[in-house]
């Protein structure tokens, strides 16, 4: 039996040491933060209020690859950034060509469409039935007017 209560001792004064391993600092906004980690590089030393008397093990030093850069550029990222805004702009370009392309298609088509109207031919459609229809010269002028405006959205 007093084996056992030397054992529940020890085990006692392990977890308190375990427990003791903590840091408190002040945080930008003022506040009081607890943690079992360092705080972030940005903490001024004047702010930390609190170490660890033994740091854990658990907080060996770090290796030069995975430690966080505290300055400098990092080369990866500025070079994944710039793919990234050469992609942007390639398909911003491709898409103005792209609109470029099928406004001057809209405008070459109602200049001949225009061209037809203004001939005075008769021009026949089909209507809703399918079965063709002679424009009249109401029909014919809502048509060269819309056309009109088309050429004038289009043909810049």
């Amino acid at each position: 039996m007093n084996k056992l209560r030397i054992l529940l001792a020890a085990l006692a004064c392990l977890v308190s040491l375990q427990a003791a391993a903590h840091w408190q600092w002040l945080d930008k906004d003022g506040r009081k933060v607890f943690s079992d980690r360092a705080p972030p590089p940005d903490i001024p030393e004047k702010d930390i209020l609190e170490r660890p008397a033994v740091l854990p093990t658990a907080a060996a030093p770090q290796s030069a690859a995975s430690a966080p850069r505290l300055g400098g550029v990092d080369k990866e990222l500025t070079d994944r950034k710039k793919k990234a805004e050469d992609l942007e702009l390639a398909k911003r370009r491709a898409e103005g060509e792209r609109i470029a392309s099928s406004k001057a298609d809209n405008c070459a088509r109602a200049k001949r469409i225009k061209a037809n109207l203004d001939s005075g031919r008769p021009i026949a459609r089909s209507n809703e039935k399918g079965e063709p229809e002679i424009l009249d010269a109401a029909t014919r002028a809502v048509e060269l007017n819309r056309v009109q405006d088309i050429i004038e959205a289009d043909c810049n």
